[in-house]
C-alpha cells in the first residue's frame, strides 16, 4: 500500500506542487557544493603528493596525520606505524574514512544531501517522489546512527590538527616563522573547531544524559556553551567546508612550486 502523500485518504492534486517561487534552486545550488568537495576531495586524497611543504612546515588537513612509511620525510609528526599501502590505496585512507563519515552522518549534512540528491524532500510543500519510506533502518543509511563514534574520531583530527597548526608556526630559518599559509591554516583549523564541537553529539555527551544540572555544574557550563554553538552549526558545517578545500588547494600550491608562500616574519 502506498504512503505519504500516495496514501488513502490523502488529498489529490494533480500539480507535484502548488508553490510558484523557485523552490528548486536552494537544493540545486547545495548539490553543486556537495558534489564539488567530493569530487575534490575525491581526487586529493589519490595524488598522494603535494601535502607537505617542508620549508615553511605546512601540512594539509586532507593528509594529517600522515603515519604511513610512504609519507614523504619530514609530513610524519607522530611516526610512520603503518607500512606503505598498495599504488591503489591512498595514503589518507583513514583521514578520508574518518573525517567523511563525521561529515555523512552529521544532522545538518543529512537535511542538506538527503534534499538535494534524494530530493527527500527537496523542500518544504514539495513532497518526495519515493513511495516508500524505510527510514535509517537498512543499509547503507543505517550507517547514520554510527554518528556519535565518528564524532570522537573527529575531537582527535582536531587536536592533530591544531598541533600541525602550532607546527606551521616555524620559521624558514629556525624559531618562530608566520606566513600567508600559516594564518590559513589557523583560520581553518577555528573552523573545524566550531564544526566539531557545535556538533549535537557533543551537546549530548556533555549533557544529553543528566537529570540534575545543579549536581554536575562544569558539565552543565560546557552544555551551554555547545548548545550556544549548536545555534550555528550549520553555519559553522558550511564555512569550514570551504576552509578545508583552501586550505589543501593553498597547501598543495605551496608544495608543488606554484606559489610562493608570503612570509610576514622569518
Amino acid at each position: 500500500m502506498a504512503t505519504g502523500v500516495l496514501s488513502p485518504g490523502r488529498a489529490r492534486i494533480e500539480k507535484k506542487t502548488l508553490r510558484r517561487d523557485r523552490w528548486w534552486l536552494p537544493p540545486l545550488n547545495m548539490a553543486v557544493v556537495l558534489a564539488f568537495f567530493v569530487v575534490y576531495a575525491t581526487v586529493r586524497i589519490f595524488m598522494n603528493k603535494y601535502y607537505w611543504a617542508p620549508d615553511e612546515h605546512y601540512l594539509t588537513p586532507v593528509y594529517s596525520p600522515c603515519i604511513s612509511a610512504a609519507c614523504v620525510p619530514g609530513s610524519s609528526h607522530f611516526g610512520q606505524p603503518l607500512p606503505a599501502p598498495p599504488p591503489f590505496v591512498p595514503i589518507a585512507f583513514i583521514t578520508f574514512v574518518i573525517l567523511a563519515g563525521f561529515r555523512a552522518t552529521c544532522y545538518y549534512y543529512r537535511k542538506a544531501y538527503y534534499r538535494s540528491f534524494f530530493l527527500s524532500p527537496a523542500a518544504c510543500a514539495v513532497p518526495e517522489p519515493h513511495k516508500k519510506y524505510s527510514g535509517e533502518t537498512r543499509f547503507p543509511l543505517i550507517l547514520q546512527n554510527y554518528h556519535r563514534y565518528f564524532f570522537y574520531g573527529a575531537v582527535v583530527f582536531a587536536l592533530i590538527n591544531l598541533y600541525d597548526a602550532i607546527l606551521a608556526l616555524h620559521g624558514k630559518n629556525g624559531g618562530v616563522g608566520v606566513g600567508l599559509g600559516t594564518i590559513i591554516i589557523w583560520i581553518n583549523v577555528l573552523m573545524l573547531w566550531g564544526y566539531t564541537f557545535s556538533c549535537h553529539a557533543c551537546r549530548h555527551v556533555f549533557g544529553g544524559r543528566l537529570r540534575n544540572f545543579s549536581k554536575h555544574p562544569v558539565r552543565y557550563r560546557l552544555w551551554t556553551l555547545i548548545s550556544k554553538l549548536n545555534v550555528r552549526h550549520g553555519q559553522f558545517a558550511m564555512i569550514s567546508l570551504f576552509t578545508v578545500i583552501f586550505t589543501d588547494a593553498y597547501i598543495m600550491a605551496v608544495s608543488a612550486g606554484w606559489i610562493s608562500d608570503p612570509r610576514l616574519f622569518n
